[in-house]
């Protein structure tokens, strides 16, 4: 194969929902890339072509999406100035997981739908400058502020190093929060995408040129999330590992990926034609999967909750975002579409990126305020920095990306 990793069109019903480039975040190809696609990989279906002004229409801000984001940062936020204990804050994460398999996979199925090939350099390069610029921006920053402000040795080489190289999660495992900058911990989410963003696409383009159908895609990834499964059982019962290893592993947590990998290439709501009963979703699976995520907040069991707490997690997220995204208008969902959640969604890479510190640094500098007020602080600091670093970085970014990957 060559760089670019080419992949066959299965033989398969094509569908007529195919998206542009424009999704959030997008990894969608270019023109340029079709006049690149090698000799022997099949052209672009006429059909799905004609249909593309359409569905880009249609899918270039996908419903409620942004809506889930704020709801997922807004959970870790709330956790974070002292409420963990009432508020889920590892539930928002587990969200951000799935909203990231969900997309990135309904993106690269975009691609290959319009051009029967998947350009590798491009999407890693996109998620280079997606992820990197904000990051390592506030990674500095933070590392500077405890250099001048925290006790001589606080920032120790081997951790920073940790943390630039993406395994900040397996540092924690064995090390601890030792040598990290105060409010930088939250960086182990980061390396657990940036190791699945490493794997995926190659998984996504191998069963591409198997010809899998759609629904068997699924439950080659299902499968895979079963294995993750019984990998986390093995290291609970069998190896009694702490918490720690099951919560932070990339090899633990990816399942919450893969769930949301698995609704992009079967019964994603955006680009696939499928009609839903609304009575039944709204009165039955609905309230079902609601159900199912209480109930893994409830059941306090170790045991339950370092294993089979992510699965069925996963699986009540997949309901949830079908509805979510289908019945934008029913009232339960209506609030995630309204502009100022909205807005919390468009930044919350960077907001969940800074928020930690600044909890930390407000607490340092008011110890005589009660916790409402430094909680409401560090909201106004945070949403405000985050956009400046939307404004200033994401976005300059974001256009460079079209400029190189078009």
């Amino acid at each position: 194969m060559r760089a670019g990793s080419v992949a066959r069109r299965p033989d398969r019903p094509r569908s007529s929902h195919v998206a542009e480039h424009a999704l959030a975040g997008g990894a969608g190809a270019s023109p340029a890339e079709t006049r690149s696609r090698p000799a022997g990989a099949a052209p672009a279906d006429p059909s799905a072509a004609r249909a593309t002004a359409d569905a880009a229409a249609a899918v270039r801000h996908i419903p409620s999406l942004d809506g889930l984001r704020a709801i997922s940062v807004g959970l870790v936020f709330v956790a974070h100035v002292g409420l963990e204990s009432l508020v889920p804050g590892g539930f928002g994460v587990t969200i951000f997981f799935f909203l990231s398999g969900f997309l990135i996979t309904t993106l690269m199925r975009v691609e290959y739908e319009r051009f029967a090939f998947v350009h590798l350099g491009h999407f890693y390069l996109r998620r280079v400058l997606r992820i990197l610029p904000p990051f390592y921006l506030v990674l500095l920053v933070t590392c500077v502020g405890a250099l001048l402000f925290d006790p001589p040795g606080t920032i120790q080489a081997p951790a920073l190093v940790a943390q630039a190289l993406q395994v900040t999660n397996y540092w924690i495992i064995f090390k601890g929060y030792a040598g990290q900058a105060a409010g930088t911990g939250i960086y182990w989410s980061l390396a657990v995408e940036e190791h699945f963003y490493f794997v995926f696409p190659l998984l996504f383009i191998g069963m591409q040129r198997l010809r899998l159908r759609a629904p068997t895609q699924a439950r080659v990834l299902w499968g895979l999330c079963a294995l993750v499964l019984a990998w986390r059982c093995v290291l609970v019962y069998r190896f009694n590992v702490p918490a720690e290893r099951t919560y932070f592993g990339s090899d633990t947590r990816v399942d919450s990926i893969l769930f949301g990998c698995a609704l992009a290439v079967w019964m994603n709501p955006v680009l696939d034609r499928r009609e839903y009963d609304e009575r039944l979703w709204k009165f039955a699976i609905v309230p079902a999967a609601v159900l199912t995520l209480l109930a893994c907040l409830v059941v306090r069991d170790p045991g339950f909750r370092e294993t089979l707490r992510y699965s069925l997690q996963g699986i009540a997220l997949t309901f949830i975002f079908i509805a979510a995204i289908r019945f934008r208008d029913w009232a339960p969902f209506r609030f995630l579409n309204l502009r100022p959640v909205a807005f919390l969604g468009v930044l919350s890479y960077s907001l969940y990126l800074v928020h930690y510190a600044w909890i930390f640094a407000i607490a340092r500098m008011t110890p005589g305020w009660n916790p409402l007020g430094r909680a409401l602080l560090a909201l106004v600091l945070s949403v405000a920095t985050s956009w400046a670093i939307y404004r200033f970085v994401e976005r300059p970014c974001a256009r460079l990306r079209k400029r190189l990957t078009d």
